[in-house]
């Protein structure tokens, strides 16, 4: 299966300070968001796996844009997620969000262990969806719980899926509820 894209966004915001305190390095998150056409839109499909399959090819091109858009910054974080367009299924956007679309996502990064925090949903165009983030290599860094709000204007459109991929340099600006930091999980890794 050849997915169809219409539309690619990619997005960047930069956060200086929280609660009146500066940052001593500023949180930057980015989003990239890639629009196809929904191939399975009004009607049911029992097998998905070729948009599983298609997947991979998807998660490679938005892992370029991704690494052009946000490569510079170092990433420690990530999370998916994916709005789907009335005339199709929660389902279509689960089924390209699985480990086929994400290890693209991985190599780009170097390595990156920790399961990839997701969240779906069918909605009309420009309606906002919060995308779960969490430490690249370990989950429990409760540091790096945090998200990106992402709308995507005029999208999805009734018979379009919206994929997303969103990345942070570091963690929560101000964080302060112990448990395992980064430093810890990369000296544990060698890094």
């Amino acid at each position: 299966m050849e997915l169809e894209i219409r539309r690619t966004f990619s997005f960047l915001e930069e956060k200086n300070m929280e609660a009146g305190r500066p940052a001593n390095e500023p949180l930057r998150r980015a989003a990239v968001v890639t629009v196809i056409k929904n191939p399975y839109a009004s009607r049911f499909v029992q097998d998905l796996q070729p948009m599983i399959d298609a997947s991979a090819k998807l998660g490679t091109q938005m892992a370029t844009m991704l690494m052009k858009v946000f490569g510079q910054y170092g990433i420690q974080s990530y999370g998916k997620g994916g709005i789907v367009g009335l005339l199709g299924e929660q389902e279509h956007a689960n089924a390209m969000l699985t480990t086929t679309f994400a290890d693209p996502f991985r190599r780009a990064i170097g390595r990156a262990d920790a399961w990839i925090s997701s969240f779906t949903k069918v909605a009309p165009p420009g309606t906002a969806i919060d995308i779960p983030m969490n430490h690249k290599d370990d989950v429990y860094v409760r540091s790096h719980y945090d998200g990106m709000t992402v709308t995507v204007p005029g999208s999805p459109e009734p018979d379009e899926v919206a994929l997303i991929f969103c990345v942070a340099n570091r963690g929560r600006l101000n964080a302060r509820v112990g448990g395992l930091t980064h430093e810890q999980v990369q000296a544990r890794l060698g890094k």
